[in-house]
């Protein structure tokens, strides 16, 4: 059986914002079964402190906080009752994040304006705050949870790809200024992951095949599927990882040649479980 420790966050802090619910609940889970004191930062304080107690009944040490990623002050006071409620994080998951519909063409700029200040502008006053504490403990890894929308327009959703696309690039320039302070940062990229917010996706007859299709695996991801990817980067097994974006798709990115009709070579059939 594998060690539930081997990553090294034991005891360890950590602090995840969009913690409440979707991926960043699942990143929070998954912490706790490290051993990691958690964290979680959400706008939500009702379904923050509820995440947060699960945790506790199941022997966690976890603290939610009420936070509006995008507001600095905000930031700046939850950053300082994080680190005196559990001493310097040793990394944080910047994973809140909002979507907004709408045509480049008619995208109402107030909407924009609010998906880049909480999805990249959050990102960056979040990291800020805690990378200066972290600098001070000789340093940490950061966590940007971006999107294969950042790198692959997703039409129709306002800010969202921008957002996405700004993340990734200011992670890079995050890792290349403080890496000599010992503090990394990466993304995790995901792909298709079934949460709350895409349910409604799955629900038509016959779209999660079709979904499933589109990728190398030949099946939809999970939280824990990028929960697993940003627990080994936030831990010290990575500590050689700087400056990366990790996609977690299943392999969505090198389908697009799968996708053409060929008849007779084409085979983007779902596997069963015991094919996967």
């Amino acid at each position: 059986m594998q060690d539930p420790h081997w990553l090294g966050l034991q005891g360890r802090a950590y602090a995840v914002t969009g913690a409440a619910r979707g991926i960043g609940q699942g990143i929070v889970q998954a912490l706790a079964d490290a051993g990691a004191r958690i964290a979680l930062l959400d706008h939500d304080a009702a379904a923050c402190e509820e995440t947060a107690a699960a945790l506790r009944a199941q022997g966690t040490d976890a603290t939610a906080f009420a936070c509006d990623a995008s507001d600095p002050d905000s930031v700046a006071r939850t950053a300082a009752a994080v680190h005196d409620a559990l001493g310097p994080c040793a990394g944080l998951v910047n994973n809140a994040g909002i979507l907004r519909p709408g045509a480049l063409q008619d995208v109402d700029l107030q909407e924009w304006n609010r998906v880049l200040g909480v999805n990249l502008t959050g990102y960056l006053l979040t990291a800020r705050a805690f990378a200066a504490r972290m600098r001070d403990n000789g340093g940490g890894s950061i966590v940007h949870i971006a999107s294969i929308s950042g790198s692959f327009p997703q039409t129709r959703s306002g800010a969202y790809s921008a957002s996405k696309a700004g993340v990734m690039l200011m992670s890079r320039q995050m890792a290349v200024e403080w890496g000599a302070d010992g503090i990394r940062s990466n993304t995790v990229c995901p792909g298709m992951i079934r949460t709350h917010l895409s349910a409604a996706f799955y629900a038509e007859p016959g779209n999660e095949q079709r979904r499933a299709a589109m990728t190398a695996s030949r099946r939809v991801g999970e939280t824990a599927d990028i929960a697993n990817a940003a627990l080994f980067l936030l831990s010290p097994r990575s500590s050689y990882i700087n400056a990366t974006d990790l996609a977690v798709n299943g392999g969505m990115d090198a389908m697009l040649m799968d996708m053409v009709p060929r008849p007779g070579f084409n085979d983007t059939a779902p596997r069963t479980a015991t094919q996967q």
